[in-house]
């Protein structure tokens, strides 16, 4: 049997151990699920993970209520510590997406107030606000508790929580439920938007009428990009809580948004990646959207920063490119590079999908999915629809398909309860017999001079093939299976860059690009 660690985690392990867990299925299944079913699976993966020994959370905490915004960008819950310490969580997911997608979203160039706290002289950006509004007037989901087994139910033994109450009813419901004594400990916590989100939840939450049972709020925090002015923060600081912790990564990009972000301008150190001219403009635009708006972060003193010497960097992304600075952003921005930093325990990965076998064919094809992560609760996409006919391998790495009727070229993706797997090139199937997607995967010596001959691997390759390092054809090229390449390197133009693309053309069908297919030339 698993056992629980046997030191005590600290506060900011167990907030964001819950907080990674707030993106539990975090998107829809590609096929379509209605909000209700995408939030019951939420809870339900939610919960299990709850029970996970391993994690920071030691299996004591317990899922209480949930709520999912009607746009699906955002998602809140309660959870109960069954331990006898009396605390609470309020934790907050946000937008999930990219971090640059992200923050250009926020809508920082217009400012409203923040009267929630209190005041109409609070001023936070009018997209942070809608996000707050959004989660502190959700409901929670109707009929998940009926779903599940008594001792899975939300709340602890006695808590009567409405299942379509608001964040605030949910929470008076809970602790009314809970003795006094001790007194209470009500965390609210998120990474990314979601700590966005949560410092306003905070205030909001500290300065409602809560009855015997008051409890004390304390406010953590994790790659938070700020949520207003200096009136905002100031009135952050201001406020009495039982523990104020904001941690930051000082290589995350994020939570730099938007006091400092064009710091991000000379990262990364070496052994980089180095932003080039284009990362340059693009952090210039984003900051370009404050329009003039002074962002300040709350106090200094409750900042946690890490990773200050870069030792934790993705080591195959370090190349002068857009690509792999855009790539080395959201490694740094990650839950489980925070959780790491943190001492940790990494929450639980959803499905993988890493390759997919026949690449091409019809409706009623038989089709080897392969990957990780895959459970009894999996089940699979192609595309839009969904597959009926499959078999999961007890060995979680492989399914056995039969593709259902379709067109054109899709991404076969696995879903579960923890989330989808991301679609990647090798997960492509093609209908109508192909031709089959055209992917480079990987190509090897990354690095290298003239007639250096690499090995490309990736999928659709074909006799007739064109090998191209960014826009220079390769010579002796091999095609030696339909997921192998060999090519001599060609010169390198005195005005190209030191890193390129290779790319594989097979007639009118060329290979996208992406960090996998990177070379860089020697010297």
């Amino acid at each position: 049997m698993t056992k629980a660690p046997e030191s005590t985690p600290t506060p900011a392990q167990v907030t964001m151990t819950l907080s990674a867990l707030a993106a539990t299925a975090a998107t829809p299944r590609p096929s379509g699920e209605t909000l209700q079913e995408q939030a019951q699976r939420a809870m339900r993966g939610i919960t299990a993970q709850l029970k996970d020994v391993t994690l920071a959370t030691h299996g004591t905490w317990q899922l209480m209520w949930l709520a999912l915004s009607p746009d699906n960008a955002n998602l809140v819950y309660i959870a109960w510590n069954s331990d006898g310490s009396n605390q609470f969580a309020v934790v907050v997911r946000g937008t999930i997406d990219n971090p640059t997608d992200m923050m250009e979203d926020l809508g920082v160039g217009t400012v409203v107030p923040f009267t929630a706290g209190g005041s109409a002289n609070i001023a936070v950006s009018s997209g942070a606000m809608a996000a707050f509004t959004q989660v502190a007037t959700a409901r929670g989901i109707t009929g998940a508790a009926a779903e599940q087994a008594p001792e899975d139910r939300p709340g602890p033994p006695g808590a009567v929580v409405p299942s379509n109450a608001t964040l605030k009813q949910a929470l008076a419901a809970a602790l009314s439920a809970r003795p006094p004594m001790p007194q209470p400990v009500v965390y609210v916590t998120g990474h990314s938007l979601g700590g966005c989100i949560a410092t306003m939840l905070a205030t909001y939450l500290q300065a409602q009428t809560w009855g015997a049972n008051k409890p004390l709020f304390a406010l953590v925090t994790f790659a938070a990009p700020t949520a207003g002015l200096k009136s905002f923060a100031e009135y952050v600081d201001s406020r009495l809580w039982s523990l104020n912790e904001r941690y930051v990564n000082a290589y995350d990009l994020v939570p730099r948004a938007w006091a400092d972000l064009p710091t991000a301008k000379g990262w990364y150190p070496p052994p980089g990646p180095a932003a080039n001219e284009e990362v340059k403009l693009l952090l210039t635009e984003i900051d370009l959207l404050r329009k003039g708006n002074a962002y300040v972060q709350p106090s200094a003193t409750s900042a946690k920063t890490m990773n200050t010497n870069y030792s934790m960097y993705d080591k195959e992304l370090v190349n002068k490119t857009t690509g792999d600075y855009l790539g080395q952003v959201a490694f740094q921005h990650a839950n489980a590079t925070y959780l790491t930093l943190l001492g940790a325990p990494v929450v639980p990965a959803g499905p993988v999908v890493t390759a997919v076998n026949p690449t091409a064919g019809q409706g009623n094809t038989q089709v080897v999915i392969t990957g990780s992560g895959f459970d009894a609760n999996s089940v699979v996409d192609f595309g839009p629809i969904p597959c009926t006919e499959f078999k999961v391998d007890q060995s979680g790495m492989r399914i056995t398909a039969v593709a259902p009727d379709g067109t054109g070229i899709v991404d076969v993706r696995v879903t579960n309860n923890l989330g989808t797997s991301p679609a990647v090139g090798l997960g492509k199937f093609a209908y109508d017999n192909g031709p089959a997607p055209v992917v480079v995967s990987a190509v090897a010596p990354r690095s290298g001079r003239a007639d250096t001959r690499v090995t490309i691997n990736g999928s659709g390759f074909a006799a007739g093939a064109v090998v191209r390092f960014k826009d220079t054809v390769a010579g002796s090229v091999t095609v030696n299976s339909p997921t192998m390449i060999t090519a001599a390197v060609p010169a390198r133009p005195f005005d190209l860059e030191k890193t390129v693309n290779v790319t594989v053309a097979v007639g009118v069908a060329t290979s996208p690009t992406g960090t996998a297919d990177e070379f860089t030339y020697a010297g």
